[in-house]
């Protein structure tokens, strides 16, 4: 590994390290994908690393390639001691609220660990349940902490795969380039073929 490469893997853990020496031993990130697009569900996804995880490349999923990303989860789900994905469709997102569909996948996917964290660090959100395990919520986590980057490329790729695989069913929306985000040529192609099943109600009315 590069020596800038360290560097920056090694700031990127200086908020998990510091929890370490206070005495944690098992924390988990947290981190969502798909709260902003017009079609598709959300996904949210927890980890938990090992201590001595670092892995070349992690970051932000917003600030790697697709490309990268694949490999990256690969190598993440290999390492993690657990992990836990919920996916949480349109209909919910319409029925509750993308910000209560969210906080529904963060709890979700806290009862699904296979193994118990002693604390929990999530991107931004507050007032969540996460079983009675303390949390910290920080702001931009994504970018700041190793094991929210780490949680934020399985829900990002999670996602990402199951808009392609919905491109093949309907092609005429071009998921398979924009994964649901309400890009120029998504709206024109909702106000040329209405909506389908997968668009979130809530999220398109202006475009209809």
């Amino acid at each position: 590994m590069k020596e800038k490469e360290l560097e920056r893997l090694t700031k990127l853990k200086e908020i998990e390290e510091n929890l370490y020496q206070k005495g944690f031993k098992k924390i988990c990130g947290i981190d969502e994908a798909g709260r902003g697009p017009l079609a598709g569900p959300v996904v949210v996804a927890s980890v938990i690393m090992p201590k001595d995880s670092m892995i070349e490349g992690v970051n932000d999923s917003k600030k790697v390639s697709e490309k990268k990303r694949e490999k990256l989860y690969d190598l993440i789900l290999e390492e993690a001691i657990a992990y836990s994905v919920s996916v949480i469709g349109q209909d919910v997102i319409d029925e509750i609220n993308i910000l209560n569909a969210t906080k529904k996948g963060v709890t979700e996917v806290v009862e699904g660990l296979k193994e118990k964290p002693d604390l929990i660090l999530v991107d931004a959100l507050t007032h969540i349940n996460t079983k009675g395990i303390p949390y910290d919520s920080i702001i931009k986590g994504d970018a700041k902490c190793y094991s929210i980057a780490a949680a934020s490329i399985i829900a990002k790729v999670t996602r990402d795969r199951i808009m392609r695989q919905w491109d093949e069913v309907y092609p005429q929306y071009g998921f398979i380039a924009h994964k649901g985000y309400g890009t120029a040529k998504h709206i024109q192609a909702i106000k040329e073929y209405g909506l389908c099943p997968l668009h979130r109600r809530s999220f398109t009315k202006n475009f209809i």
